[in-house]
């Protein structure tokens, strides 16, 4: 539209969202569907903690409810600064060198506005999660990397290290949201040995340097015998290029409380809680003094997590186990169990087959339609997190803590029934 924007021109709604609006007009004209689309929880079968909860009310009732300081409560930056020491052995000064804000998403876009000008490169992987939206709005200029199913999508030092030499930033992201993949020790390693000696001939010749965000707001869920790392304690020396976005919203089943902190250098954290004073994204008072208090309590908060990923693995079991029966029927599906998150991996290799009504698949997005139409189930396929090749379009992200098991397990009979009233196409066929 002329009289709008370029930049209100280039943007819209994610395909996520554009697809989870398709399932609630389905849904208000009374279809069942399984719908496995947004990163939220059923807030009945996931409740947040009783003791957060009960901590947010006492805020409220103590009057907590003005202002939060800008650069955030100082009880939060303080266990904040506590739990990267313990878990990651890496120090912070939660006064100079850490931001509260209203989750993840402003701390992640603040940071890409406080790095990155008009026109600067910005590298990031897909699949990944609204770095191409940022990017855009920021003024960038796009460097996707895509990945393959045979680094667990996930971005490898020698594939960054061909575009580093002009680029401003580096977006990466472990756990990775949509697989729930997570680097390795020696991977992670390799990259931030890359980025540290990029900025060492960036000094030399008096250049600007190559920063790295690192979105590490699914850790606390990690479940398989992995462990997550941090930059910083692989590599102290990348520290100073080095912006980590994390929150408890995911976490402690928490998304409408809107709590995330990044930990960086003094001179990025300084610019983005500018920016954060100027579009008003500080999360509220009594949620930060809450999230403090949990914190402090260590031994509830373990076995809350304890019993949440138990959980989310019962759920992931139920999906999983049903994709396998069907691979083991001949059906061209298969699901992986990821190390950490809320999301499992479904492959369904479906593009380019015909529907009972005569149409053909042509991309990953119209069988995700169909199978909201035809399974009563809904799926982000990777192609809504950037991924453009022909083997990323098999791939689909299941957010499993949207709906209980039983709803899961209801819908697995009709996304058989589905997936084999597909045939070969006959004008494919002939080709």
């Amino acid at each position: 539209m002329e009289n709008l924007s370029n930049l209100a021109n280039a943007l819209d709604y994610s395909d996520i969202i554009h697809l989870e609006f398709y399932v609630q007009e389905q849904l208000a004209k009374g279809k069942e569907i399984c719908d496995l689309i947004i990163g939220d929880f059923d807030t009945q079968q996931f409740p947040m903690p009783d003791y957060l909860t009960a901590q947010i009310q006492q805020a409220y009732e103590n009057k907590q409810n003005d202002y939060p300081p800008l650069e955030g409560v100082l009880s939060l930056r303080d266990e904040v600064a506590k739990q990267t020491k313990k878990h990651f052995n890496v120090s912070y000064n939660p006064d100079t060198e850490m931001l509260i804000s209203g989750g993840a998403r402003p701390l992640l876009y603040s940071a890409m506005l406080a790095t990155v000008s008009a026109e600067d490169k910005v590298i990031y992987p897909v699949p990944s999660w609204n770095n191409m939206f940022y990017t855009t709005m920021c003024g960038g200029k796009h460097v996707p990397i895509e990945t393959s199913e045979a680094n667990q999508f996930l971005p490898t030092a020698e594939q960054l290290q061909a575009h580093i030499s002009d680029a401003r930033l580096i977006t990466l992201c472990s756990p990775q949201n949509p697989n729930g993949s997570m680097f390795s020790k020696q991977q992670l390693g390799e990259i931030c040995d890359m980025v540290v000696a990029e900025n060492a001939r960036r000094r030399a010749i008096n250049a600007k340097p190559l920063y790295v965000i690192y979105d590490q707001v699914y850790w606390m869920l990690t479940m398989q015998e992995v462990e997550h790392y941090h930059p910083a304690s692989l590599c102290p020396d990348i520290k100073p290029y080095l912006i980590v976005v994390d929150a408890g919203t995911k976490a402690f089943a928490a998304t409408g409380i809107r709590v995330g902190w990044a930990t960086g250098p003094h001179e990025v954290i300084a610019k983005m809680q500018v920016i954060q004073e100027h579009i008003g994204a500080m999360a509220p008072t009594a949620e930060q003094l809450a999230t403090a208090v949990l914190f402090q309590n260590e031994a509830y908060l373990q076995s809350y997590l304890a019993g949440f990923k138990e959980k989310i693995l019962a759920s992931m079991a139920v999906l999983h186990q049903g994709v396998q029966d069907m691979k083991g029927a001949g059906i061209a599906i298969d699901s992986f169990i990821p190390n950490a998150g809320i999301y499992m991996t479904l492959k369904i290799d479906a593009i380019n087959m015909e529907t009972p009504d005569g149409n053909v698949l042509e991309n990953a997005d119209q069988v995700s339609r169909y199978l909201i139409d035809s399974a009563g189930l809904a799926l982000v396929p990777f192609a809504s997190f950037g991924c453009r090749s022909k083997a990323s379009q098999l791939w689909y992200r299941a957010a499993v803590c949207t709906i209980s098991p039983s709803e899961i397990e209801a819908a697995l009979p009709r996304l058989q029934t589905a997936l084999l009233a597909l045939t070969q196409s006959k004008l494919l066929l002939e080709a």
